[in-house]
């Protein structure tokens, strides 16, 4: 692992639910799974982390505002408004706002459905 692969702790993040649907019922074998979408700030200097994998929680992610980093294999990558990318089950990164507004994300994922 790199240093630029060490992430600190979360900080300077908030996250609202917006929408979630249980999936079992709707799409043969996956009981237990729901569709979730969230929306996620990142605060100027906030950091998503530590280094996480997305292993058997699949997803998409939307930029709305702001500019967001994705930490990925070494290499720091921008996505701004208008730009997202997929989180698969090869996805190990973390996330940065080193701009000066917040940034601000929508993330949809497929998740172990909470227990009732």
């Amino acid at each position: 692992m790199s240093v630029e692969e060490v992430a600190p702790k979360t900080t300077g993040v908030s996250v609202e639910l917006l929408a979630a649907v249980d999936l079992a019922g709707e799409i043969d074998g996956m009981e237990g799974r729901q569709l979730r979408m969230r929306m996620v700030t990142i605060e100027p200097g906030g950091v998503f982390g530590p280094l996480h994998d997305h292993a058997g929680r699949p997803g998409t992610v939307y930029v709305l505002s702001g500019i967001i980093t994705d930490h990925r294999d070494g290499v720091a990558t921008e996505y701004g408004p208008g730009v997202g990318w997929p989180e698969d089950r090869n996805t190990l990164h973390w996330l940065e706002n080193r701009g000066v507004v917040p940034a601000v994300e929508i993330s949809v994922d497929i998740v172990g459905a909470p227990m009732p």
